[in-house]
């Protein structure tokens, strides 16, 4: 309750700052208004740094949150979208194409969920099928034949779990691309940019470089679903997404992700500009860096990272 109070507190003093620079003439300065936005930016500095799990979960699913073409658009080149798995066929929810970055080419693979309900319809609010993790697998095997780094961005509640996504092999799909990633000779750099929900996200997130976004999480299953099984009890949710350890600083801590990258003060969905441009120089160095391993280098640090994740010691026993 005092976070809602304070985020409340927040509203309100945005409002009265908005109202005064409506009446005061640019020329002249004002003291009041100087004093508002310090306080205004305090309080929104202390209320974003401490927010809870489900407090992000929550951040991490607002619908003008940038999503993978928002990133494609402000950060890269020539993207050509790519369409099909070539077996059943195409799934809107997962866009993979062909690109340049700093001029160089590069494969960029990501859900995208949609900004108007039209569009969430058509791409299924980021949940793909089998079409969509075998058309992401069939692009990563032209990347690795072509000598193309990968680039992943994550932003999906999970894998489509409809009758017909299971007729057609969802869990197999998604296996295999686990396997096939850690196997892949080329860098493969994973930005989770919004939810990481279970093996949905996981099937395009086996890489060499993990970024997480400050404000987003990745999880096995959502604080929802976590609610549902042990309680019998969806509302409980902000209380599973506490014990699930599911934001970036809880994820860093246990080695899951490599990078948190910082968003614009309030959250990426109020500056996308401002939010691409950090995570851009984070992707820079995260390339850079693994340009300059050889293949066997890559893929030894890759299956070392995923075979350490999940480690833990019986104190009783040693």
């Amino acid at each position: 309750m005092a976070r809602e109070s304070r985020k409340d507190e927040i509203a309100r003093l945005e409002r009265e700052l908005a109202d005064l620079q409506q009446m005061a003439r640019p020329d002249i300065p004002s003291e009041q208004l100087d004093r508002l936005r310090s306080e205004v930016s305090q309080l929104r500095h202390d209320f974003y740094e401490h927010m809870s799990a489900w407090q992000r979960t929550l951040l991490a699913r607002h619908p003008l949150r940038p999503y993978m073409m928002d990133y494609v658009r402000l950060l890269f080149e020539d993207f050509h979208e790519l369409h099909g798995d070539r077996a059943y066929g195409d799934d809107a929810a997962m866009v993979t194409g062909f690109a340049r970055y700093h001029g160089r080419p590069v494969m960029l693979i990501g859900q995208q969920k949609g900004r108007d309900t039209k569009q969430r319809v058509a791409q299924n609010f980021g949940q793909a099928k089998p079409e969509g993790y075998r058309k992401a697998l069939r692009v990563m095997h032209l990347a690795a034949k072509f000598g193309r780094p990968i680039f992943t961005f994550i932003d999906t509640p999970g894998a489509y779990p409809g009758i017909d996504a299971e007729e057609r092999g969802q869990a197999e799909a998604i296996a295999r691309n686990l396997r096939e990633m850690a196997r892949l000779p080329v860098p493969i750099i994973v930005t989770i940019t919004g939810e990481g929900g279970s093996g949905g996200a996981l099937a395009i997130a086996v890489g060499d470089q993990v970024n997480m976004l400050e404000n987003s999480v990745y999880s096995v299953i959502s604080p929802e679903g976590c609610a549902s099984i042990l309680w019998r009890d969806s509302s409980k949710a902000e209380i599973a997404a506490e014990a699930l350890k599911i934001t970036a600083t809880d994820l860093k801590e246990f080695g899951i992700i490599d990078e948190i990258v910082p968003e614009p003060e309030g959250g990426a969905h109020l500056d996308h500009e401002a939010s691409a441009a950090l995570l851009g120089s984070v992707l820079d160095d995260s390339l850079r860096k693994l340009s300059q391993l050889t293949i066997a280098e890559l893929l030894d640090h890759r299956y070392e990272k995923f075979r350490r994740m999940g480690q833990f010691f019986d104190a009783a026993r040693i």
